[in-house]
């Protein structure tokens, strides 16, 4: 079983940039997907940035050109550089792990098939 710990959330202002971290330690399925998804109170949750074992990546068209998702296979460490912040980026942001889906945003499959960590907060001020 796979355990995902999140860190690097804070509160900022506007246009500032944070990077995330997650670590994944126990068993890791070296061909799953691995991404970022966030949710904010009241909201549903959505993704973020996804990273597939091939390398190949995904963004919401909301963090496209602002957002970078990397991961490090070594130290099995998923990053999300976040740049020109934003107050609507404001949520809870979590780390998950899942066998790849056909679309990369199918979110019941996510739902149903992913390992989660706990989350950190990102708050952003205007």
């Amino acid at each position: 079983q796979v355990q995902l710990v999140e860190s690097g959330g804070g509160s900022v202002q506007a246009g500032v940039s944070l990077t995330l971290s997650c670590v994944a330690t126990g068993y890791r399925h070296t061909t799953y997907t691995m991404g970022w998804f966030r949710q904010a109170p009241g909201m549903e949750r959505e993704g973020v940035a996804v990273v597939n074992s091939d390398a190949s990546t995904d963004y919401a068209e909301s963090v496209q050109g602002r957002f970078t998702i990397s991961k490090d296979n070594a130290k099995y460490e998923l990053t999300l550089r976040m740049n020109n912040l934003q107050p609507e980026d404001t949520a809870m942001y979590y780390c998950a792990t899942y066998p790849t889906p056909l679309s990369s945003w199918n979110m019941s499959w996510i739902l149903k098939y992913a390992t989660w960590g706990q989350g950190t907060q990102v708050t952003v001020s205007s």
